[in-house]
């Protein structure tokens, strides 16, 4: 897997990213994580430098960031997940407590049953692809975070990502629960709710008591919080952090 090393010494930090993203965007989070160790970042499969396409079930992502904390030597590392990064340290959680001391969670609810990538996949057919420049990326998103999913081709900017993949990945969260596995949790976890994320309401929160963790509502953050309330995201993990393991 394509693994970027952000710095830092001592406890590992394993950053997971979200659908479409990659593990370079973290750059800016990363910066502040290095007092509380080792910061590392993947980019999981289907996305940024990782050869690794499918199959794109929850437990073939879990089982990747399971041997990259292995491999690495990260263990029992604090996980740190954006959206589908945020359900695989869950689920790493769950699964692998060997491997982890505490997980933050960002924007992802983890009941998504009955509903499908037509939702939203309009969206991703009207981009008008290829982009122009970096900033033609920037300006239509509204977010300079985007920058960090695309690359230049012959022809424009295209997403590092395929499509088809991404499509994939989130049908398969239309097709099942994890109330089963969040309820397995035992690290300590904080889990961060975006007020503009769109997720289905309740859910986070519910998630956050099942797990026995913490939990905070952003109201006026978009889908990326660390990202559209990167202040309140860092105290928020900062502070959580500084109770959970030792800085080094």
């Amino acid at each position: 897997m394509s693994v970027v090393e952000f710095g830092g010494t001592g406890q590992g930090v394993l950053l997971l990213h979200g659908l479409m993203s990659r593990a370079a965007a973290w750059w800016p989070v990363a910066q502040w994580l290095r007092p509380f160790g080792r910061v590392v970042g993947i980019d999981q499969r289907g996305h940024g430098r990782n050869p690794q396409r499918g199959p794109f079930r929850t437990e073939d992502f879990v089982a990747d960031a399971a041997a990259a904390i292995e491999d690495l030597g990260l263990g029992p590392a604090v996980v740190i997940g954006h959206s589908m990064g945020g359900l695989h340290a869950w689920c790493l959680a769950a699964t692998r407590p060997d491997l982890v001391s505490a997980i933050v969670v960002e924007d992802f609810a983890p009941d998504n049953r009955g509903r499908t990538i037509d939702e939203w996949k309009w969206l991703f057919d009207a981009w008008p692809v290829p982009f122009q420049s970096v900033a033609h990326v920037t300006s239509y998103f509204g977010d300079s975070v985007f920058a960090e999913y695309f690359e230049e081709r012959a022809d424009g900017w295209h997403l590092i990502a395929s499509m088809d993949d991404l499509y994939e990945i989130a049908a398969h969260w239309g097709t099942r629960a994890y109330w089963d596995l969040i309820s397995e949790v035992r690290c300590p976890s904080l889990v961060i709710e975006a007020g503009r994320g769109g997720q289905l309401p309740g859910q986070m929160e519910e998630a956050a008591r099942l797990s026995r963790g913490q939990y905070l509502y952003v109201p006026e953050a978009g889908h990326v919080v660390h990202a559209s309330a990167p202040w309140v995201y860092r105290g928020a993990v900062e502070a959580f952090l500084s109770t959970s393991i030792s800085p080094v």
